[in-house]
């Protein structure tokens, strides 16, 4: 596991292009915030997360349970989901909003199109919504 790239990875790419060609300006990977967020926007007082299906459990077509050392995955993934419950917590107790894009958004069959992902997130931070879940069409 320690090939696995904790930040810029592919779908964080993708949102921070897009993000940045509409004219949003952001700080990556801000180590003072719960969680380490993927995207920091101050201006707007919110985080953005570019999360793995797999290693955050999202209930879509991209997550499998491995069938190899099941009890060690179950443990590690779940590990994982109640970290996620927690720092979202803790971001919203701090007063940020917070915005999760799963990578089945932008990958898989039920991806969107980057834009409309981009779109869906430009129209949520000019909003005063708290959160926002984006995943397969």
């Amino acid at each position: 596991m320690a090939a696995i790239r904790g930040g810029d990875t592919r779908p964080e790419i993708l949102i921070r292009k897009a993000l940045h060609a509409r004219g949003f300006r952001f700080r990556l990977q801000d180590r003072r915030l719960p969680g380490r967020p993927d995207l920091v926007l101050p201006k707007h007082r919110a985080v953005i997360f570019a999360h793995g299906c797999f290693w955050h459990g999202h209930g879509c077509d991209l997550f499998r349970w491995p069938a190899t050392r099941p009890e060690f995955w179950r443990a590690k993934i779940g590990g994982n989901m109640s970290r996620d419950a927690r720092t979202l917590a803790a971001l919203r107790g701090l007063g940020w909003r917070v915005a999760q894009v799963w990578e089945c958004a932008l990958k898989g069959r039920g991806r969107r199109d980057v834009a409309e992902v981009a779109d869906s997130l430009a129209a949520w931070l000019r909003s005063d919504e708290a959160l926002i879940d984006i995943g397969a069409s």
